[in-house]
C-alpha cells in the first residue's frame, strides 16, 4: 500500500500509479469485469481529491492540473479513467449546487473514495429530450418527487451509492419545459440496474441503463431545478467540454509511445512516428491552453482533432505490431477498439460530421 498521495501532476506518485494501471489494463479488457482494484488504487493515491474543494477533503486542482492528470491516467488505462470522469461529473454537480445539507452528506465520502457516484444526464441534451413522453419523468408529491422511466447511459450504476440523474418535470400527465438534477441513492425501492451493455471497447466500465419505477425521492436530494435547461446551472454545467478530448489525446499518447518503442528497432517507423508525435504535441498544447481559458481553438475543433488522432495513432500502432497486435490481449488491438469509443460518446453532431468527412476523404 502506498503512503503517498498525488498532489501535483508532476508528482512521481502519478507515474507509479499509472504503471500499476497499465500493468492491469490488458487483463481488465480481457475479462470485462468492473475495475474495483484499479479504482481502489486511485482512491489510495488521492485521485478523487483532485476535483473537490479543500473544505470537503479535496485538493482543489485547477483545470490545467486536472487535464494533465487525466492525460497520464488515460494513457495508462482508458477504462478506469473514463469511469473516473463520470464519477467526477457527479461530484462536481453536487459540489456546485446550493443544497448545503446534500453536500455535507456526500462530498467528504466522495473525496475520500468511501462513496462512489456516477452520472446519467445525457438524455437531457440529446434528441431524446424532444420525445413527447420523457425518458425519465419526475412528478411532484408531498415533500419530494416520484420518478418513472430510465436513464439510458449510466456508467458503473451497479457499483454506485448515488446516481446523479436528470429528469423532466411532469404535471397532470404532461411533460413541462422544466427539468431537475437529482442525487438518487441506489438502494431506493423501485430502482433497478439491468446487466450492462456489451460494448466494443471500455466494456468493463459497466455502462448501460438504470430503470426507475415509482421511485420516491425527498426534496433533500435535489441538486437543481425544477427549471428550464437545468444542465446550464451550477458548477460543472458545461455539456460540451474538453474532458472527452483529453481522454482521446491520452489514448493517442499510449499508442504513439508504443510506436516509439518499435521505432527503436525499425527505421521505417520513424517518419510516421515523428509526424504523429508532432501532431500530438501541438494538440496537447492547444488542449492545455483551452484548460487555462485561452482561446487556442474551439472545443468542437479540439474534439474533432482528438478523435482523428486517437483513431490514426491506434491504427498506426496496430500496423507496427503486425499480426501480433491482432491477437487478443495486445494493447494495439485494444487501443483500436477504444479509439472507436470517441466517435460515439458525447460526440456533438458537427464533430461527428467532420470525422465522417475525414473518413470519406472529403475536405
Amino acid at each position: 500500500m502506498s503512503d503517498t498521495k498525488i498532489t501535483t501532476p508532476d508528482d512521481p506518485a502519478l507515474a507509479e500509479l499509472c504503471a500499476k494501471l497499465a500493468e492491469q489494463a490488458a487483463e481488465l479488457d480481457r475479462r470485462g469485469c468492473w475495475p474495483a482494484e484499479q479504482l481502489r488504487l486511485c482512491g489510495e493515491y488521492g485521485v478523487y481529491e483532485w476535483f473537490l474543494d479543500r473544505a470537503w477533503g479535496g485538493q482543489d486542482w485547477n483545470e490545467e492540473q486536472v487535464v494533465r492528470g487525466y492525460l497520464a491516467l488515460s494513457a495508462a488505462c482508458l477504462t478506469t479513467t473514463f469511469i473516473i470522469t463520470q464519477r467526477t461529473g457527479a461530484c462536481r454537480r453536487i459540489a456546485g449546487c446550493d443544497n448545503e445539507s446534500l453536500k455535507q452528506r456526500l462530498l467528504p465520502g466522495l473525496a475520500s473514495g468511501e462513496l462512489f457516484a456516477t452520472v446519467g444526464i445525457s438524455h437531457l441534451t440529446t434528441s431524446r429530450r424532444h420525445l413527447k413522453k420523457p425518458v425519465l419523468a419526475a412528478e411532484a408529491m408531498d415533500g419530494g418527487f416520484r420518478l418513472d422511466g430510465l436513464s439510458p447511459w449510466v456508467t458503473g450504476g451497479a457499483a454506485a451509492d448515488v446516481l446523479v440523474l436528470g429528469a423532466t418535470l411532469v404535471e397532470r400527465g404532461e411533460a413541462t419545459d422544466r427539468q431537475l438534477l437529482l442525487a438518487v441513492p441506489t438502494d431506493l425501492p423501485g430502482l433497478a440496474i439491468p446487466k450492462p451493455l456489451p460494448l466494443v471497447g471500455v466494456s468493463a466500465s459497466s455502462t448501460g441503463p438504470v430503470e426507475l419505477s415509482g421511485v420516491e425521492l425527498s426534496e433533500d436530494w435535489v441538486i437543481a431545478g425544477p427549471r428550464p435547461d437545468v444542465m446550464t446551472s451550477g458548477i460543472g454545467a458545461s455539456t460540451g467540454g474538453h474532458e472527452t478530448s483529453t481522454l482521446a489525446i491520452g489514448l493517442a499518447r499510449a499508442a504513439i509511445e508504443y510506436l516509439d518503442s518499435e521505432a527503436q528497432k525499425r527505421s521505417d517507423l520513424r517518419p510516421p512516428l515523428e509526424a504523429l508525435r508532432e501532431e500530438h504535441s501541438l494538440l496537447q498544447d492547444d488542449l492545455l491552453a483551452v484548460a487555462r481559458g485561452e482561446s487556442a481553438c474551439t472545443k468542437e475543433a479540439l474534439r474533432q482533432r482528438a478523435n482523428s488522432l486517437a483513431l490514426r495513432a491506434a491504427q498506426a500502432s496496430l500496423a507496427a505490431a503486425k499480426g501480433t497486435g491482432y491477437v487478443v490481449g495486445h494493447p494495439a488491438g485494444r487501443w483500436c477498439r477504444e479509439a472507436l469509443f470517441f466517435l460515439v460518446w458525447s460526440c456533438p453532431q458537427p464533430v461527428a460530421a467532420a470525422n465522417l468527412c475525414e473518413l470519406a476523404g472529403i475536405e
